[in-house]
């Protein structure tokens, strides 16, 4: 071998080592490894998600309208442009059984029941210009969660993991804490839907154990774990390695090492005994009324302390055709102490900066009912014209309320966006740009919005 075929035999041998190990570094990351956004300035690093499912009432809640109290039972007959979900009969207005007030130097108006809330009134962005599409609830809640009202697409967690990955292997990058009955449409309001399945929500149980089979059975060490799971992956990657472009086998195979790895971390993060009782009495924990949602946001922050990306907690019972005033009032002062705990731990912690937090349901409620006896059982039916959202932390335009309804909270009318604008917005705020944020399925390139969307700039600080 002359001294010219030596070098290119070394040059080309030390490629092919270098290559490889590119791609060994590459697949060792995984598909969860944490990625740059579009917008690296973005201060939102992760997201909580607070979903309140049956669609709670605008008017009740964060949108006062003192027009109602005039109209209070009086007849209105809906036009069929307003089709409600109860039909189109005589119809009665109906004024909230609540008081408002303005709270924090930004005067954010609040219902009364808002008590611990008010306390961070300056830390909200509250939206009164969204508008839905549906007012069915597997198919508006299927909207807001995934962008598309028929379901089968990507949730907005696994769309939020597969743009930025997460800051911790050993755990799931976007984590699911329902109730024990599931959302109207069940988990498909979290699928990875066309996305690898690396970044389907990974949900914890409300009652028991959070994650069924979390320790080895009894007689099984770790080491016996680990050579089981050794020759069951040698065994995947044979069968794996015949059927190319499955992407669920891979999985199948990671979700095993993940689950081994999840044995040493998830126990110490659910035991929420390791919380100081003050910390546990501010998210309600030693009230009844509180206790199921408080558990289930301070897990919330453990879980983003240690890595997660994107935690969505659910609580139910905001669809109230009747009995507005007890319904509606039990709900918000279930939710009312853990979302305000939530909001001062975060800050304290100095993580509020850089974590946004969204608080919304499918719909919001109308200005009027049918009178189901009057009284106490007066209630609202469905509305995609106008609904509540708020936001905190994250970069958002906090202590502002954006755009506004119409004199009776029939319609929005400032500042009005669709469902897949405050998605592009969301996206924005954690840095992530809604038409690079692409996936290739069915023949064309797929994204949240499903068709592109307006940024809504004024939600952003």
């Amino acid at each position: 071998m002359n001294r010219r075929e030596f070098i290119y035999g070394v040059n080309g041998g030390l490629g092919a080592l270098a290559f490889h190990s590119m791609l060994r570094a590459e697949e060792a990351k995984g598909p969860l490894a944490p990625k740059e956004g579009h917008f690296p300035k973005a201060k939102a690093k992760r997201c909580i998600f607070l979903y309140m499912a049956g669609g709670p009432s605008h008017i009740d809640t964060f949108d006062p309208k003192p027009k109602l109290r005039e109209m209070h039972l009086q007849k209105f007959k809906r036009s069929s442009k307003f089709l409600s979900a109860m039909g189109s009969g005589e119809r009665y207005y109906v004024q909230s059984p609540f008081k408002f007030r303005q709270a924090g130097q930004s005067g954010i108006d609040l219902c009364e029941h808002w008590e611990q809330l008010a306390s961070v009134a300056d830390e909200l962005c509250v939206y009164r210009g969204c508008q839905a599409e549906s007012i069915n609830h597997p198919t508006a809640n299927y909207h807001m969660n995934t962008g598309n009202r028929f379901g089968g697409d990507p949730a907005i967690g696994s769309w939020v993991t597969y743009g930025l990955g997460s800051e911790n292997q050993d755990l799931p990058g976007f984590v699911v804490l329902p109730e024990v009955a599931y959302p109207q449409g069940g988990a498909a309001n979290w699928s990875n839907g066309f996305l690898p399945p690396h970044y389907q929500g990974t949900t914890l149980r409300a009652k028991g154990s959070p994650i069924l089979d979390l320790h080895p059975p009894k007689g099984v060490t770790r080491e016996q774990q680990r050579s089981n799971l050794d020759l069951l992956a040698q065994l995947n990657k044979e069968h794996a390695a015949k059927r190319p472009g499955h992407a669920e086998l891979t999985a199948r195979m990671d979700s095993y090492e993940l689950a081994y790895r999840m044995q040493m971390k998830v126990p110490g993060i659910l035991d929420l005994g390791q919380e100081k009782e003050t910390t546990r009495e501010a998210y309600g924990l030693n009230d009844d009324r509180t206790k199921e949602f408080g558990r289930r946001l301070l897990l919330a922050r453990r879980l983003l302390e240690r890595g997660v990306r994107f935690v969505q907690a659910y609580t139910a019972g905001w669809d109230s055709h009747d009995y507005l005033a007890k319904s509606h009032g039990e709900r918000i002062r279930s939710v009312d102490r853990p979302i305000a705990a939530l909001l001062k731990d975060l800050k304290q912690r100095g993580m509020l900066d850089d974590t946004l937090i969204v608080w919304c349901g499918e719909f919001g409620r109308t200005p009027d009912n049918g009178r189901r006896g009057g009284g106490e059982r007066l209630g609202r039916d469905h509305n995609k014209n106008a609904m509540p959202i708020f936001l905190a932390g994250g970069g958002v335009n906090k202590g502002h309320t954006i755009g506004a309804t119409d004199e009776i909270g029939e319609t929005a009318s400032e500042v009005v966006h669709p469902i897949r604008d405050f998605h592009i917005t969301l996206l924005r705020l954690l840095g992530l740009d809604d038409n690079k944020l692409s996936y290739f399925h069915g023949g064309r390139f797929k994204q949240l919005s499903q068709t592109g969307g307006e940024l809504i700039k004024e939600l952003i600080g």
